[in-house]
């Protein structure tokens, strides 16, 4: 057997893997087979295991050999020759997709075994494994693509499940009402990455990175593209990027996403899918040598978002926004570091953080308890240091406060400046709808009309 069989069968399995697990866990669940706790447990561990040795595989194989980039094909999948169209299903090993690979499959076996004693007897366990094995999917098809459409699939995969994990507790309307804002805000991502996406066709003819960023390795490949070009493409994925990673002005979704159970704000935004914006600002950071404009904007987007999450993480009441906040201070820091073309920092970071955020996070239910405990056994309460606390409190630290406090206001201007405008223009086509039916049908819907029943206020509709 070759070097090249034996690379494709490892990429093939790593991707494959995940793929099984939904289909395991998804296919009973269409038939009414209730699967018992263990068997999904057990399921989840095999195929964590499978694909994490193959990924390893994989990087033993190429550091033996000396390859940093390995290829797979799975060829076209949908392909309109006169429209010059064609999905092309392409997966990449090389040293950015490779660890977070690794790193995907390392931190979702860590909280899927953590998840299968959290939620024991919870009634929605089946549930949650299974938007678990999509979340798993997506991720590892976003590390591996290679061309922009397959980035695309996994990256909706990964929108699609966080979403409906952030509104996992459906009997409660504020979940419901959260995971459709960050539905909604994932949405803003996804025009912007699909507008890039249509833009990267016209410019090279193709979805494949390879031509757009050349065909070096990453990171020495040498963007195809002119500097105009550039610019357009990658603002395009910065603002995508920014609505994935909760960097402003998205960060409002993000103390929202704390709604679903801590196994997933563990996994997703603490951990895989808030850093999945500075993953594709890795993927794509050959952009930024052609660009100078482009990478002064990255540049200050990463900062701002920094400072502004190191300001609000300190006004939160609960250790899951702080941590989540904290989070985004961070991502702010590497997307600096992307800017200023520290690739292999920003990559190692990344990494380092993630690992981190995973233990905090899933650490979080249990801070509260220890804390009373060593009260208990301390017999007295751990009161504040108020040594350094100024006795005199000016007008500027109160405004920053309630800054913080209200995390930026970020909430209330996307209402006032995007959502509200569109309530506004679709109720008036409804209306004018409304009426041409009316005038169609001889009026009879006028009624209906004057009396449709609208909610008053943007918490009604959303």
């Amino acid at each position: 057997m070759t070097l090249e069989n034996v690379l494709y069968a490892l990429g093939v399995t790593v991707v494959v893997s995940p793929a099984v697990l939904l289909t395991a866990l998804g296919l009973p669940l269409m038939a009414g087979i209730r699967l018992s706790e263990v068997v999904q447990s057990r399921l989840t561990k095999l195929s964590v295991i499978t694909g994490l040795t193959a990924a390893v595989a994989i990087l033993g194989v190429m550091l033996a050999s000396g390859s940093r980039h390995v290829p797979i094909e799975f060829g076209n999948w949908v392909s309109i020759p006169h429209e010059h169209f064609h999905f092309h299903l392409k997966f990449v090993f090389d040293r950015l997709s490779v660890p977070f690979a690794i790193l995907t499959f390392v931190l979702c076996g860590t909280v899927g075994a953590f998840a299968s004693v959290y939620l024991h007897r919870d009634r929605g366990y089946r549930r949650f494994f299974l938007l678990y094995a999509l979340f798993l999917l997506g991720m590892v098809v976003s590390s591996l693509a290679g061309t922009i459409e397959t980035l695309f699939f996994g990256w909706e995969l990964v929108g699609l499940s966080s979403a409906l994990l952030v509104a996992y507790f459906h009997e409660r309307t504020a979940p419901v009402r959260n995971g459709l804002r960050v539905w909604a805000i994932y949405r803003i991502a996804d025009a912007a990455f699909l507008i890039a996406a249509l833009t990267m066709h016209h410019l090279t003819g193709a979805g494949d990175f390879d031509g757009l960023m050349g065909s070096g390795p990453w990171p020495d490949g040498v963007a195809a593209i002119d500097s105009t070009s550039a610019l357009v493409v990658g603002l395009l994925l910065l603002l995508a990027a920014a609505g994935k990673s909760g960097m402003v002005p998205f960060s409002g979704w993000i103390p929202r996403a704390m709604e679903g159970p801590t196994p997933s704000s563990a996994v997703f935004y603490g951990a895989l899918s808030v850093h999945l914006g500075v993953f594709l600002l890795l993927r794509v950071s050959p952009l930024l040598d052609v660009s100078v404009p482009l990478r002064i904007a990255v540049i200050a987007l990463g900062l701002t978002s920094a400072i502004f999450g190191a300001i609000a993480c300190r006004a939160q009441s609960d250790v899951k926004n702080a941590l989540a906040f904290a989070s985004l201070t961070q991502v702010g820091i590497i997307t600096v570091e992307i800017g200023l073309g520290l690739q292999y920092v920003a990559l190692i970071h990344l990494i380092g953080h993630a690992c981190l955020r995973t233990l905090q996070l899933l650490r979080a239910p249990s801070v509260l308890k220890d804390y009373r405990m060593l009260e208990n056994a301390v017999g007295s309460s751990l009161g504040s240091n108020k040594a350094n606390e100024s006795l005199v409190v000016s007008s500027r630290q109160i405004w920053l406060y309630r800054f913080a406090l209200e995390r930026g206001y970020l909430d209330a201007l996307l209402n006032c400046w995007i959502i509200d405008p569109f309530l506004s223009a679709f109720r008036s086509f409804d209306v004018l709808e409304r009426r041409w039916t009316g005038f169609l049908s001889g009026g009879e819907s006028r009624e209906s009309d004057r009396l449709a029943p609208y909610g008053d206020s943007l918490e009604d509709v959303a």
